[in-house]
């Protein structure tokens, strides 16, 4: 498996890869198949969404000879942490925080994955800053405190 941080995975590409790692190593049919089905695709659309993965090296296609089997070669967990933490290093400091309340606000959570961000944020409580500082460009600092309204 590839290193996940080294993939950058387009809105189109993440439901080829949503398939794949739901599906394990389908055909290529299989996959053409179930991309119609979903998304309502053509063929060559999904053929096109493959070969850019297998390009970006995010997908690994077996075999020499029809059918040909793709698997994934990046994992989805480690995926989705590399776009998560890609996307917030393209904002400024101050409005993480805010941000991931706002998702756990409109996220559907377990039992036990609000226990386990409850425990994560006791544990950052304790070292936490007063403030994150701005990160936006230096001399600039156009960012006003973070309120309720975001």
């Amino acid at each position: 498996m590839i290193d996940a941080k080294n993939v950058t995975i387009s809105d189109s590409e993440w439901e080829v890869m949503r398939a794949l790692w739901t599906m394990g190593k389908p055909t290529s049919r299989e996959l053409i198949d179930a991309m119609a089905g979903l998304k309502g695709w053509s063929a060559s659309t999904t053929k096109t969404l493959l070969h850019r993965l297998i390009e970006k090296g995010a997908v690994n296609k077996i075999g020499a000879a029809r059918p040909f089997v793709y698997q994934a070669e990046v994992g989805e967990a480690p995926s989705m942490v590399a776009a998560a933490n890609d996307l917030f290093d393209h904002m400024c400091a101050m409005r993480a925080g805010a941000t991931i309340a706002s998702v756990i606000e409109s996220r559907e959570l377990s039992k036990n994955d609000i226990a386990k961000l409850q425990s994560i944020l006791a544990e950052k409580a304790k070292t936490a800053p007063e403030k994150v500082e701005c990160n936006c460009l230096p001399g600039h600092h156009m960012c006003k405190e973070v309120d309720d309204d975001g």
